[in-house]
């Protein structure tokens, strides 16, 4: 076994992912000011949220700093420790993935704010979960854009009551929506529904501004149409290690 998977990378390894971090981090962050030039948006209402799945802490203390402040995990059993580890930085942590109800209460232990919440059962949950640690919860809710509920997202009919019972459950925040662009649709057209969802949401709970929309691949798109926050992963990591 190497060192580097027991006492974690050498300086010269550490010194050379900073770098390559650093040089990708740079160019997301000018493909997304150039995004929000074309819109005519100010390039602060944009956050870059850097997905760290199946990457190590070490890279999440080069990414605090570079300057990063939003992580962003979908799997509970990596991206617990991982927070763990981590805990003096300043960083908000976002869950982005799919969660089962059983896994609500130990996300609520470390996650800032989560995205990915799509049915009345798991608001319950976080609910729970979020007071047992006396923390304060946001929470968008994920939405279907091609109306397969089973790939993950509530469905659009679904998306009021959702945000009700978010809005009125203890310790959680209503703080808008998130959505993935559904496979072999193009991202604009699909990223405008979204935004047409989040206005109509907002007529009801004003405080729901957040859009959670765009990857490496669509960000631009994902601007265009309004998004508030982006989920970048391979575009400043690389390409994804295999999960174990």
């Amino acid at each position: 076994m190497s060192s580097e998977s027991t006492d974690g990378p050498g300086p010269a390894a550490l010194a050379a992912r900073r770098e390559e971090l650093a040089s990708n981090l740079g160019e997301v962050r000018a493909r997304i000011d150039a995004a929000c030039d074309a819109e005519g948006r100010a390039r602060d209402a944009v956050d870059l949220i850097v997905v760290t799945k199946t990457y190590p802490a070490s890279d999440v203390r080069l990414l605090a700093g570079l300057g990063v402040r939003d992580v962003g995990e979908n799997r509970d059993q990596e991206a617990a420790p991982k927070a763990e580890a981590c805990k003096d930085l300043d960083l908000t942590w976002h869950y982005i993935g799919q969660l089962q109800t059983n896994k609500a209460r130990s996300v609520a232990a470390y996650a800032d704010v989560v995205h990915s919440v799509d049915r009345t059962r798991l608001v319950a949950a976080l609910a729970v979960g979020a007071a047992r640690r006396e923390r304060e919860l946001t929470c968008l809710i994920q939405v279907s854009l091609d109306g397969d509920a089973g790939r993950g997202g509530a469905l659009a009919a679904d998306v009021p009551a959702l945000a009700d019972a978010i809005a009125e459950a203890p310790r959680l925040r209503l703080g808008g929506l998130m959505a993935v662009a559904p496979l072999g649709a193009e991202p604009a057209r699909a990223f405008e529904a979204l935004a047409e969802m989040s206005t109509r949401l907002r007529e009801a709970h004003p405080a729901a501004t957040m859009v959670s929309a765009g990857m490496s691949n669509d960000l631009e798109q994902a601007v265009g149409a309004g998004a508030t926050h982006v989920r970048v992963g391979t575009a400043v990591l690389g390409v994804r290690r295999l999960l174990r």
